[in-house]
């Protein structure tokens, strides 16, 4: 069962679309190291516009994933790769169907 979320959005700074979207490719590895992240998705939702829709089963799972490598690995690269800070939401799940 999942309760928490996030959604993160992120706008790709002009001609970095391509290594945005290898860097999110690049990360599913490392977040399959998470035991408590239940989800993960990357999305391509127009030319610059990506997000992150990930899903834990409490708050304690949502901070590690918050406190991992992903999460440090896109503040590393953030300056390069964002046209501006990304935006995290922190969500409640309502109703999930998950594998």
């Amino acid at each position: 069962m999942v309760t928490t979320g996030l959604i993160v959005r992120l706008e790709a700074k002009d001609g970095k679309e391509a290594e945005l979207t290898r860097f999110l490719v690049d990360a599913l590895p490392l977040v399959q190291e998470e035991p408590e992240t239940v989800a993960w998705c990357a999305i391509k939702a127009g030319a610059t516009s990506f997000a992150i829709v990930d899903v834990f089963p409490d708050e304690a799972g949502r901070r590690a994933h918050l406190e991992g490598a992903v999460a440090k690995a896109l503040n590393e690269k953030a300056g390069e790769l964002l046209a501006e800070p990304a935006s995290i939401e922190q969500v409640e799940v309502l109703a999930a169907k998950l594998p």
